[in-house]
C-alpha cells in the first residue's frame, strides 16, 4: 500500500474512457437543442470551465449534531491530511482548487510546510475563518457569554487578537480575505443589552478591519439563531449590511443559505446586497428547517438556481465592484464527506450553467409587460434543461472525471485512507 494514496490523473483518464461515447452522444443532442435557441454550447462549456468554488477544510471531516458525532473511516487528522482530501475533490471536479481554512482547527506548526503542501497538491487558500465561538485548550478567557461583544474588555481583546493572528497567517499563505462569524447573543430575555452588544461588536470589528491589508476583503457573516436562541448580535442581512457599511469599503456581507428564517426570499436578499454594493460572497449549503448545513442543491435546487439567476444577471449587467466569492460550507454526518463535496460542487456548477441559459431578453420583455406566466416559464425553461453533459464536458476538458462519484468509488480512496489514518479520539470537524 502506498504511504499516501492519491487518485492519479491517469486513473481518471482511464475511467473516462468508459463514459466518453455517451457523453459525446448527449452533448450532440443538447447542442442541437440549444442551437434552436441561438445558444452555442461551446460558449456555455467555456463558462462552466471558469467557475470556481472553494471547499472548506473542515468539510472533509465528519461533522456532528448537538447530541453525537460518529467518526468516519479514514477522516483527516490534521490540516495536511485535509489538503490531501481537498486535492482529491479538485482532481475529480476541477472547480475547487481553493481551500478555506479555519483557525485554530487548521493552524500548522510550520507555515512553510503548509505552503509547500498546498503547492504540491495544486491548491491555493481562500478566505481565512476565525473561531471565537468555542473555547480552545489553554485559552485564558472563555467565550461562553460572547467574544467580540462580551461585556468584559479582556475577553474582547482576546477575540480581537485571535482575528488579527488569522490575518497574519493568511498574509503568509496567500489568502486575501477574512470571514468573521460569531455565536454571540443571549438565551434569555434581559440577559444582554441589544444596543450595547452591537456597539461593542462594531468597536471590536473596527480594529480588525484596520488590520486588513489594502488588497484584502472582510466578510461579515450573519446567522438568525444558534447557539444563541433568544437573540443573536449579527442576526440578519440588514444588521450585516449596516455593520459592513459602517466598517468601510473593504467590508461586505457573506450569505450562508442556512442562516435565514424558513421561507425567506434569499434570492431577493442577494439582489439587494448586489444593488447596495455589499455582496461579498456565499457559504453554499442547503436547508430544510434551519441551519441544517445539508449538501448544496439537495433540498431546494430551484432556490439555488434563482440565486444564481440574480448573480448571472448582475455579472452580465457589469455592476461595478461585483465580484462575489463562492465557498461550500456543509456538515457531513452520514455521508462520505468527499462524495458530498464533489456532488455539491457539481450542483453549484449546475445552477450557474442553468442561469446562464436564461433568455434574458424574453425575461426582460415579460417583466416590462407585467406577464408573470411568461416570466416564470422563461426561468423554468432554463431550470429544467439537463445540463449534465455540459458539466461533464467541462470537467473532462480540465482533466477531471466525467462521472466523479463513480471514479472516486472505483479508486478505493476511502478504503486506502482508512488504512493510512487510524482513528484518533477527539477528532472534530466542527460545524459553522
Amino acid at each position: 500500500m502506498p504511504t499516501n494514496f492519491e487518485i492519479s490523473d491517469d486513473f481518471i483518464a482511464e475511467q473516462n474512457k468508459a463514459n466518453k461515447d455517451w457523453l459525446a452522444e448527449d452533448l450532440e443532442y443538447l447542442a442541437r437543442k440549444l442551437d434552436r435557441r441561438g445558444v452555442a454550447i461551446d460558449k456555455v462549456i467555456e463558462s462552466a470551465v471558469k467557475l470556481r468554488v472553494a471547499v472548506p477544510s473542515w468539510g472533509v471531516g465528519t461533522g456532528g449534531t448537538r447530541f453525537a458525532r460518529f467518526p468516519g473511516r479514514g477522516e483527516p487528522r490534521d490540516v495536511f491530511e485535509k489538503l490531501e482530501d481537498c486535492s482529491s475533490i479538485n482532481k475529480l471536479v476541477r472547480t475547487t482548487s481553493a481551500v478555506s481554512l479555519h483557525i485554530p482547527w487548521d493552524k500548522p506548526e510550520s507555515t512553510d510546510d503548509l505552503i509547500e503542501a498546498a503547492e504540491r497538491h495544486g491548491l491555493t487558500f481562500d478566505a481565512m475563518n476565525s473561531n471565537t465561538f468555542q473555547d480552545q485548550p489553554g485559552q485564558e478567557k472563555s467565550y461562553k457569554f460572547g467574544s467580540l461583544t462580551h461585556p468584559d474588555g479582556a475577553v474582547r481583546r482576546q477575540a480581537i487578537d485571535h482575528n488579527l493572528a488569522c490575518i497574519e497567517l493568511g498574509k503568509k499563505i496567500g489568502s486575501k480575505a477574512l470571514t468573521v462569524w460569531i455565536g454571540d447573543g443571549s438565551n434569555f430575555a434581559g440577559q444582554s443589552n441589544f444596543r450595547h452588544a452591537l456597539e461593542r461588536y462594531l468597536e471590536s470589528m473596527r480594529e480588525v478591519y484596520a488590520a486588513i491589508p489594502d488588497d484584502w476583503r472582510l466578510f461579515v457573516e450573519h446567522k438568525l439563531f444558534e447557539p444563541a436562541f433568544y437573540s443573536t448580535v449579527i442576526n440578519d442581512w440588514g444588521t450585516n449590511y449596516y455593520c459592513a457599511r459602517e466598517l468601510g469599503d473593504r467590508a461586505s456581507c457573506l450569505v450562508d443559505l442556512g442562516h435565514h428564517a424558513p421561507n425567506v426570499n434569499i434570492e431577493q436578499i442577494v439582489s439587494r446586497l448586489i444593488q447596495f454594493g455589499k455582496l461579498g460572497g456565499f457559504h453554499f449549503n442547503d436547508s430544510k428547517y434551519g441551519d441544517d448545513d445539508l449538501d448544496a442543491g439537495s433540498v431546494k435546487p430551484f432556490q439555488l438556481f434563482l440565486i444564481f439567476n440574480e448573480l448571472v444577471d448582475a455579472g452580465l449587467s457589469g455592476i461595478p465592484g461585483f465580484n462575489p466569492c463562492y465557498m461550500l460550507d456543509q456538515s457531513h454526518n452520514v455521508t462520505d464527506p468527499i462524495e458530498s463535496l464533489v456532488t455539491s460542487s457539481i450542483e453549484i456548477s449546475r445552477a450557474f450553467v442553468q442561469a446562464c441559459l436564461v433568455d434574458r431578453d424574453r425575461l426582460a420583455e415579460a417583466q416590462a409587460d407585467c406577464d408573470p406566466i411568461l416570466a416564470l416559464t422563461t426561468l423554468k425553461e432554463a431550470f429544467t434543461i439537463d445540463v449534465s453533459p455540459i458539466l461533464a464536458a467541462a470537467r473532462q476538458q480540465k482533466g477531471g472525471a466525467i462521472d466523479p462519484v463513480a471514479a472516486y468509488r472505483a479508486s478505493g480512496y476511502r478504503t486506502q485512507k482508512g488504512k493510512e489514518r487510524p482513528a484518533r479520539v477527539g477528532v472534530s470537524a466542527g460545524i459553522v
